[in-house]
C-alpha cells in the first residue's frame, strides 16, 4: 500500500495545453517538495512553441530548475523509459485532446506517447489531466476509451467556463498528488466529474 510520495520515482509529461502551464508547474513543484522524484517530459509543441503564455525555452528552464533534471524532449529520449522501468508512474498535465487521441489510438509520433507506450507496456499507471476545449464534443470518445483502458486513470475534471466554452474541460491540478498516491494502488480517484 502506498501512501506518500516521498521517493516515488514520477515521469511528469506536459504537452500543449499553454494556458495551464502554471498549474501544472505548480504542481511539479509541489511534488518535488513532497521529496518525489520527478523527470519532466515535453511533447514538440510544449517544448518549441512561443506564446503569449511564456516562451519555450522559458518553459524547459522552470521545469529543469525545480526538478535538477534535463527535460526529455526526443522521441529516442523516451524510448528507454519502459525498457529501464526509470518511473512508477508517469503524470500527463496538462493532457491535451491531440494527446489524447493519439494515446487511445496507440499512435507513438511525440516524446510524451512515446514515454507512455513505453511505461505501460509494464503495466505500470499512467495519470491523465485534461485540459481541453472539446472534451465534451470531438474528444469525448476518446475519453471515453481512455477510462475503459486497464492502468490508465484519471485527474478530476470539471468545465471550466460552461457559458462561454460549453464543450471545455480542464482538470483539477490540484488533485494530482492525491490522484498519484491513488493510482499507484491501483484505483481511480472519485468523483471523475467534479463540481465546482
Amino acid at each position: 500500500m502506498i501512501n506518500t510520495l516521498e521517493g516515488l520515482k514520477i515521469g511528469f509529461c506536459v504537452t500543449g495545453s499553454f494556458c495551464t502551464f502554471e498549474k501544472a508547474f505548480a504542481t511539479v513543484s509541489q511534488l518535488v517538495s513532497t521529496k518525489a522524484l520527478v523527470t519532466p517530459i515535453m511533447s514538440f509543441n510544449a517544448s518549441s512553441i512561443d506564446t503569449r503564455f511564456g516562451k519555450a525555452q522559458e518553459h524547459i528552464n522552470k521545469l529543469e530548475d525545480f526538478t535538477g533534471k534535463k527535460v526529455i524532449k526526443t522521441i529516442e529520449d523516451a524510448e528507454p523509459i519502459g525498457p529501464k522501468k526509470l518511473h512508477d508512474i508517469l503524470v500527463v498535465a496538462p493532457c491535451t485532446a491531440n494527446t489524447l487521441a493519439k494515446l487511445a489510438l496507440g499512435i507513438t509520433d511525440t516524446p510524451v506517447t512515446m514515454a507512455v507506450k513505453s511505461h505501460i507496456r509494464n503495466s505500470r499507471p499512467v495519470l491523465i489531466a485534461i485540459s481541453t476545449n472539446d472534451a465534451l464534443a470531438a474528444a469525448a470518445k476518446n475519453i471515453g476509451a481512455l477510462q475503459n483502458y486497464k492502468n490508465y486513470y484519471f485527474v478530476p475534471y470539471a468545465q471550466d467556463d460552461y457559458y462561454n466554452k460549453p464543450y471545455s474541460i480542464v482538470a483539477r491540478f490540484e488533485l494530482i498528488p492525491e490522484a498519484i498516491i491513488k493510482a499507484m494502488n491501483g484505483v481511480q480517484i472519485q468523483p471523475i466529474i467534479y463540481r465546482k
